[in-house]
């Protein structure tokens, strides 16, 4: 992790909550682990914390989940793992991280791997809370309906008197709006008191995280309610939910490539990954999908039903309609790749053109060369991989195949219809298939020999 970017000073700790069955999702993967624009839930909160400035993480596993502590350490690799064995509740989980809290930091602060829309901005927000002497700082929202959500009870003072479930509140209490988001943040010197004070006298016999509250202001410390949008703490309990956080998610990343300089044309039908990057008047059709791992320069231009996934599009270029770009696609300045064309782990040079039909893998293409339509680089004999090389300026004509691993020089040019094995020297001609034959009349007697046999 980073260190501590807004605190003045302060250390905090970020404990994540990932223990969850997630039994709603209907999933054998861990909800945790299911993916919004492109990277796992867990992975856009652990993303939000290292934004936020704050130094260390630990993050709450089930039992058994291996899977999900090798996301946390994939994404974060200074993440530190706990297990919860047995869920008991929110403060429960929480105090499964107990060692690292006793560490002694300034802030602790509290977050949920399925709500991955909470932005840096919320969790430094809550931080600041606490840096202006609240003991615990509550993330709460306005709900439109308010059903389902611990609702906020708020003092003369603006603070928090305490957070009552929907199940333990009484008629009056819930008919408030004002609802708990989950996250929040408890002064690090006081933390662990407070968590191991809390118990479990409510309808779910489970120890609540939210009870803090009303512990702290009985030990005379002072609350905060820190407000965020209702979409922003979202949380995801079933693919209903999951469609709606990726709904959010799209329409973010859309208006900020937008206000970035690119041209969606029908913004609705394109779908980002998190970390895509389009430069300066870029065109994207409609219906164009990308993957994580994208960039694309300056003035590119992205034809309509492409696909495109760990790839670099260089200035200029133009991919599709229809093509697929496939991770380690590499495209220079200018290059183009037409309709129905593959292009994986290549390296297309300036200028170079793919137009049609065609699969280029495991291969370089040199600088304004041209692949006709057809052509496919044979790069897989069933066990291993190899490379093809294209030079400078060169020709691949229409419906060939190149068996790699070969090299066709600058300047050649390879045949139509041919079966390419050998290397093929610069400015050299290569034709690799039989010989033409033709033979007068046979037509014309094939058909009455048959004409016959079909009377007969």
């Amino acid at each position: 992790m980073t260190e501590d970017k807004r605190s003045t000073g302060r250390r905090a700790l970020a404990v994540i909550l990932a223990a969850g069955e997630g039994t709603r999702m209907k999933s054998r993967r861990p909800k945790v682990l299911h993916e919004v624009a492109g990277r796992s839930m867990l992975a856009h909160v652990l993303a939000a914390v290292e934004a936020a400035g704050v130094a260390a993480a630990a993050v709450v596993v089930g039992g058994g989940r291996e899977d999900v502590a090798a996301e946390a350490r994939r994404r974060s690799p200074g993440a530190r793992t706990f297990v919860q064995e047995r869920q008991l509740g929110t403060a429960h989980a929480v105090l499964a991280a107990r060692d690292a809290i006793a560490e002694g930091y300034d802030d602790l602060i509290v977050l949920f791997a399925d709500t991955p829309l909470v932005s840096p901005a919320t969790v430094a927000a809550l931080r600041e809370g606490l840096a202006g002497g609240a003991g615990v700082a509550v993330l709460a929202f306005e709900a439109e309906n308010p059903f389902g959500y611990g609702r906020v009870l708020r003092g003369a003072d603006g603070g928090v008197l305490a957070i009552r479930e929907e199940k333990d509140a009484s008629e009056a209490e819930r008919r408030v709006t004002l609802c708990n988001a989950g996250l929040m943040a408890i002064d690090g010197a006081r933390a662990l008191a407070l968590l191991e004070g809390v118990g479990s006298a409510n309808a779910q016999g489970e120890f609540y995280l939210t009870d803090v509250v009303e512990r702290a202001r009985a030990a005379g410390s002072a609350t905060r309610v820190v407000l965020a949008e209702e979409e922003e703490v979202l949380g995801v309990n079933d693919r209903v939910q999951l469609a709606r956080a990726e709904q959010i998610a799209q329409q973010r990343l859309r208006r900020t490539a937008m206000l970035g300089g690119a041209t969606l044309i029908a913004p609705e039908t394109v779908f980002l990954s998190f970390d895509t990057e389009i430069g300066r008047d870029v065109t994207v059709e409609p219906h164009v999908v990308i993957g994580p791992g994208v960039s694309i320069g300056d003035d590119a231009t992205i034809h309509s039903f492409s696909h495109l996934e760990g790839a670099s599009v260089g200035v200029g270029a133009q991919i599709g309609p229809y093509a697929r770009l496939r991770p380690g696609a590499r495209l220079a300045a200018a290059a183009k790749i037409g309709n129905f064309v593959e292009i994986k782990a290549a390296d297309i040079g300036e200028g170079a053109k793919v137009n049609h039909l065609s699969y280029v893998g495991d291969a370089t293409v040199g600088a304004h060369s041209n692949i006709g339509a057809g052509v496919i680089t044979c790069n897989y004999d069933g066990f291993f991989k190899y490379r093809t090389v294209i030079g400078e300026r060169a020709f691949v004509g229409s419906n060939s195949a190149l068996v790699a691993p070969v090299e066709i020089g600058s300047g050649a040019y390879v045949g139509s219809g041919s079966v390419i094995t050998r290397d093929v020297a610069a400015d050299a001609l290569a034709v690799g298939r039989a010989r033409q034959m033709e033979k007068g009349g046979w037509a014309s007697a094939f058909r009455a020999v048959q004409s016959e046999k079909k009377k007969g």
